[in-house]
């Protein structure tokens, strides 16, 4: 299990999309293409499709949160669509507790790890989990898709972490903006703060397109959130 959490959770990022209708765990409303690694891998099976064992980690989810002392706080946005960011991202425990909050809430993810992940036999289980492969070289592509699968999607929420990476950084990537700006979507900003123990949902934000002017802004949100390894 540690070298699943090690590395995925170094490229980690969800894409979480509602189903329709009262059940949150519903069928996924958005067509699949044909142009593209993300659109065509974005709606294979996956665990939060498989009913028995997505309410059975649901029940185990609650408990053990319950138990850690973990909190679920605020609920998902009702937009249809928006880029969901979620920080600090500091631990390897992020990805299980995240994982958790996400089976407590029945929000079904797609998460987009490293492509050697996905090689070898562990390939169709990481899949089942939810990962998606993606070639961190090919960052702008990967922009680009995502841009047209919004396009394309009535609901889709696109969750990343915007550090990209576990060790302390002064500088967040900026894919998310640039995906928000491009498919004229807002941004919810999410989070895990491990001195409340407590992961949560806070307000959309509207990017204006001005990147200098809205990074402080989003950033000023996450000030009082603190990570397992604080930097």
């Amino acid at each position: 299990m540690s070298f699943t959490v090690n590395n995925v959770f170094s490229t980690f990022s969800a894409f979480h999309e509602f189903g329709a209708g009262p059940d949150r765990w519903g069928a996924p409303s958005v067509r699949a293409r044909g142009d593209g690694a993300v659109a065509r891998a974005a709606m294979h099976f996956t665990i939060f499709d498989t009913p028995v064992i997505r309410d059975l980690f649901r029940c185990l989810s609650i408990v053990l949160l319950k138990l850690s002392g973990w909190k679920l706080k605020g609920e998902f946005p009702s937009l249809d669509k928006y880029v969901m960011i979620g920080a600090p991202h500091t631990s390897n425990w992020d990805f299980p507790i995240t994982l958790g909050l996400c089976f407590a809430a029945r929000a079904k993810i797609y998460w987009m790890g490293k492509h050697t992940l996905f090689k070898g036999p562990m390939g169709p289980v990481m899949r089942w989990l939810g990962g998606i492969p993606v070639v961190r070289h090919q960052n702008n592509s990967l922009v680009q898709q995502m841009v047209t699968r919004f396009q394309d999607s009535e609901r889709l929420v696109v969750a990343i972490p915007p550090e990209g990476t576990r060790k302390a950084v002064t500088e967040w990537k900026t894919g998310f903006y640039h995906i928000a700006c491009g498919a004229g979507v807002p941004i919810g900003l999410a989070y895990l703060d491990y001195g409340r123990k407590e992961g949560g949902f806070g307000p959309m934000f509207e990017p204006t397109g001005d990147i200098e002017a809205d990074m402080p802004r989003i950033r000023a949100f996450y000030a009082d959130k603190r990570g397992r390894h604080p930097s």
